[in-house]
């Protein structure tokens, strides 16, 4: 499973599946928030599941 979430991808997933995740268990949104694990886990590992499907990476690659 090799890295393919970049880090301002990583910090965006992050912080918007958080914020969904509280936002579901304050009960503002409804439990649809809890949608909010999946940003949340491939911006924890970093790794996007759908991205090799697309051919995507936001990793940024070393320039020799």
């Amino acid at each position: 499973m090799q890295c393919n979430v970049g880090i301002t991808d990583r910090i965006l997933r992050i912080t918007a599946g958080s914020l969904l995740i509280i936002l579901a268990f304050s009960g503002v949104i409804g439990p649809w928030g809890w949608i909010g694990i999946l940003p949340l886990i491939t911006g924890l590992f970093r790794f996007c599941p759908a991205y090799p499907l697309l051919g995507m990476s936001t990793v940024k690659k070393n320039s020799e």
